[in-house]
């Protein structure tokens, strides 16, 4: 485990090294389905979706607040809506593990000072690359921001699809679930929410 990310004599490359309980897990999980681990085309698999797995939920090595940390105070007196929308993001359903895919729309009504916007898509994607479910996603981002940048208000709209009701169960692909979650001005405000909401499409 020593050596899980990094390189060594027998990875030059660096590739996250796997211990061998996670890769028996692998090939239990293959002969399970109904296939032979030891099959030429799937001899490497368990490396594969090990290291796969490890990528996919990046998001629990870091704190997605660290993001928040470098604002600016000299913002020429603008007060209005900052709105970051159309962010693409990959999750996995803690229920299933299968895919969550959708866009997210993130604004905040600054008070004294704004974050540089990619910081907000690398929140928004430090808590995706965990297991989730979209409520509490929609929830985490917002309030990472609320907590952090102390702003006037908070919006934050996901939409997504979710592999485990589009590729199994009910099987309905084309469908997508929205959540929202609006703090402070957003939230008491009527016509604030309703500028925000346009702003973002919805």
């Amino acid at each position: 485990m020593s050596n899980l990310l990094g390189p060594d004599d027998d990875n030059p490359l660096g590739k996250p090294q796997v211990p061998d309980d996670v890769q028996e897990a692998v090939r239990t999980l293959i002969r399970w389905a109904g296939d032979d681990p030891a099959r030429e085309g799937l001899l490497d698999t368990p490396k594969r979706v090990a290291r796969a797995w490890l990528e996919y939920c990046q998001g629990y090595q870091e704190d997605p607040a660290i993001h928040m940390s470098k604002v600016f105070e000299e913002v020429g007196g603008y007060d209005e809506v900052v709105l970051l929308k159309d962010i693409p993001f990959q999750s996995h359903c803690e229920h299933h593990m299968a895919p969550i895919i959708g866009k997210a729309a993130i604004a905040y009504l600054p008070k004294n000072h704004v974050v540089g916007i990619s910081k907000l898509a690398r929140v928004l994607h430090g808590y995706a690359r965990r297991l989730q479910i979209q409520e509490r996603l929609t929830a985490e981002v917002a309030q990472c921001i609320w907590e952090h940048l102390q702003p006037q208000g908070v919006a934050v709209v996901i939409e997504a699809s979710h592999a485990c009701m589009t590729a199994r169960g009910v099987r309905t692909p084309g469908v997508s679930m929205i959540t929202s979650r609006m703090m402070g001005t957003f939230l008491k405000d009527e016509r604030s929410r309703k500028e925000v909401l346009s702003l973002m499409g919805y």
